[in-house]
């Protein structure tokens, strides 16, 4: 029987990347390529499809920020499938990132130097916007979307006699920090993208927690420092020119340089791989890379605690109920 995998953002990026990479590891995947824009995903369906013709892959359309189009394509899913094996939850967004050129300054000269540049711990502010829902659009995309995703796949997710798995796309720059209970949706602060990637681990902590027992299980990834559309966005095209010599360099220092959406996959492929039952859920997995290209995979604790976890999914959930009462559902 084929397994049956979901990826979300598989058009570009870290998406597309590990579609190529989870179909050179199992050519015979049903591949489910979640995306929003259709002309891009057909286009890779039938790049994916000429490389591996063994392979099933299909498209769903879904904007993960946009709750209409999730209960969509969740509908949609649920009339194909009678379960799902893995869902990557990938889609994300950094909008318009500002660099903190004092933050900068002050990381060149201070003994933090290599953690600052592999993190990016405080370089990089955004101004967030309000999508249609009346949510932070970081969130939204980044979080509340994918949340909504699984709640309406649950019926395909939980299974005892057959676990499935959840693996999100986290970040080393979700700082606990930058993230509180009070304002999950990080109104009112200006690093949205750290504020959700921690919320993403406490998410998969706390769905291990609820969910295990159901045969489902959660993990969290960070594909390190890639050079993707949405890194080169932070400065002007020949500032990169400049830089990506000494970031090529860097990498002999710090093993979070992953540069290429290939290496950033390492770990998403890896724990496809993995028995779920044998992972720690208070562990993110995260990609690295050798100053002479080799990857491997790291594994770090992450910096929460379960009963936080607990109380953003109860957050979360009362989120969930506000929504269902303002955005029409698709009739099941």
């Amino acid at each position: 029987m084929r397994k049956v995998v979901l990826v979300t953002g598989a058009s570009s990026g870290i998406g597309l990347a590990l579609c190529k990479r989870l179909l050179a590891e199992d050519d015979v995947l049903h591949l489910c390529l979640a995306c929003r824009n259709m002309s891009k995903a057909e286009a890779v369906q039938a790049d994916l499809l000429t490389s591996h013709p063994t392979a099933e892959v299909t498209i769903v359309q879904v904007d993960v920020s946009n709750l209409q189009s999730v209960f969509r394509a969740s509908k949609e899913l649920k009339q194909r499938f009678q379960r799902l094996d893995y869902v990557y939850l990938n889609a994300g967004i950094m909008p318009n990132p500002q660099l903190n050129i004092r933050a900068l300054l002050s990381g060149v000269f201070s003994r933090k130097v290599v953690h600052v540049f592999s993190t990016a711990e405080g370089l990089l502010t955004q101004e967030d916007k309000v999508t249609a829902d009346g949510l932070q659009e970081v969130f939204a995309t980044n979080v509340f979307g994918h949340f909504i995703l699984f709640r309406e796949l649950e019926s395909l997710l939980c299974h005892s006699d057959h676990p499935s798995r959840l693996i999100w796309t986290s970040s080393r720059n979700a700082k606990k920090s930058n993230f509180t209970l009070e304002d999950f949706q990080h109104s009112k602060g200006h690093e949205p993208y750290s504020s959700s990637k921690y919320a993403t681990d406490l998410l998969s902590v706390a769905l291990n927690r609820n969910f295990n027992h159901q045969g489902l299980y959660s993990s969290v990834v960070c594909p390190g420092t890639v050079l993707t559309n949405l890194t080169y966005g932070i400065l002007p095209p020949f500032v990169w020119t400049l830089l990506v010599p000494f970031i090529w360099l860097f990498r002999f220092f710090a093993n979070a340089f992953t540069l290429t959406s290939y290496n950033g996959t390492e770990a998403l492929v890896w724990l496809f791989h993995q028995k779920p039952e044998s992972l720690n859920p208070l562990t993110k997995y995260m990609s690295a890379t050798t100053g002479f290209g080799n990857n491997y995979v790291i594994h770090q604790k992450m910096d929460l605690d379960e009963d936080s976890a607990e109380k953003f999914y109860q957050s979360l959930l009362e989120l969930e109920k506000h929504v269902k009462t303002t955005v029409q559902k698709p009739d099941n």
